[in-house]
């Protein structure tokens, strides 16, 4: 039964499509490249124990994460449930929910999304900023398409469902206390671990 959510973003993700985009996000490839991305990041970090997802899909990121820090914590926001069911099988705490119904219980030392914003009503992107920086104990990480200035793109023949723009800037400015760390671009082009091409941006709270 489909839930009655605020945008048509959510219903996109929560349905069909959402569905179809499980098969389409499952191979080795994009596992490996997965491990060498979060590689370059988390090394930038110290102590991280704990980690929250916003739209983990059926947890490739998490799988890269836990391929280096084993230990560690992690729980995931997924508003399809096809894809949360796959998860809860990964020992992860799933709340198969959207992000603008979701509401934290517990913060980790790391909150994050990668590819994730660039599908957010732009209208809820406010809402959604505010609950990864509350989420967060210590730091959050932004991989998403940038661009200087907001921009929408057709996604696969869909008009209204991927937008870019400057996440990470938004968030500095939003919240004083966070500083940047790091930042980074994958090459779809890559001769080894080819991605989409992401630009990530490590942010670190200062209280």
């Amino acid at each position: 039964m489909m839930k009655n959510f605020k945008t048509e973003q959510e219903f996109f993700w929560a349905g069909e499509f959402g569905d179809d985009y499980i098969s389409r996000n499952s191979n080795k490839k994009l596992i490996a490249a997965n491990v060498n991305l979060f590689s370059k990041i988390l090394e930038k970090t110290r102590n991280v124990k704990s980690i929250i997802e916003f739209g983990a899909n059926i947890g490739n990121n998490i799988d890269a994460i836990r391929s280096l820090f084993p230990d560690c914590d992690c729980s995931a926001v997924e508003i399809n449930k096809k894809a949360a069911d796959i998860l809860r099988g990964k020992n992860v705490k799933v709340y198969n929910a959207s992000i603008l119904d979701f509401t934290i219980e517990q913060k980790s030392d790391l909150s994050f999304t990668k590819g994730v914003l660039i599908h957010i009503n732009p209208d809820e992107l406010q809402t959604v900023y505010q609950k990864l920086y509350y989420a967060s104990k210590k730091y959050i990480l932004i991989v998403e398409y940038y661009n200087p200035v907001p921009v929408e793109i057709n996604y696969r023949g869909h008009e209204g469902k991927l937008f870019k723009r400057d996440f990470a800037g938004e968030l500095l400015d939003k919240y004083p206390d966070l500083s940047l760390i790091e930042y980074g671009f994958v090459y779809h082009r890559d001769n080894n671990f080819a991605q989409d091409d992401l630009t990530w941006f490590l942010l670190e709270k200062n209280k």
